[in-house]
């Protein structure tokens, strides 16, 4: 048998890439970046970084640490860090997020819920005493 990659880490840089054109029905799991200009009916995750380049279209899940998309998604999504939608990206779903950056002409329809980032406490008020005149 062939070994491909010397280590875990070798197989976490590749990029993976479906090409403009390939449809793919099923699901997608991978530990590298995935760059996606076909089609895939299906739940994608991955370890890394997912692009959906602006000829792809995802109808389906999505978890992974980071996504850019600059497609068509139709998915739920759930990123651990930054989810980035492009000027030309159209998206539909409900997002789960740690951080998210949405350029002018972006399109989203959906629920965002951020989670990870620091907590903010409000700060702390003196009890109000009604019988004080001000």
């Amino acid at each position: 048998m062939t070994k491909l990659y010397e280590s875990e880490e070798d197989m976490n840089q590749t990029v993976n890439v479906i090409s403009a054109g390939t449809m793919i029905t099923g699901d997608v799991v991978c530990t590298g970046d995935l760059r996606i200009d076909g089609n895939i009916k299906g739940t994608v995750k991955s370890k890394a970084k997912i692009i959906v380049g602006r000829s792809g279209i995802i109808d389906g899940d999505i978890t992974s640490r980071a996504i850019e998309i600059e497609g068509n998604v139709k998915s739920n999504i759930n990123v651990v860090d930054l989810l980035s939608l492009k000027s030309t990206a159209n998206l539909v779903g409900n997002i789960c997020v740690g951080k998210i950056a949405i350029e002018p002409g972006a399109n989203f329809a959906g629920n965002c819920k951020m989670q990870g980032g620091p907590k903010v406490e409000a700060p702390a008020t003196a009890p109000v005493n009604p019988n004080k005149v001000q």
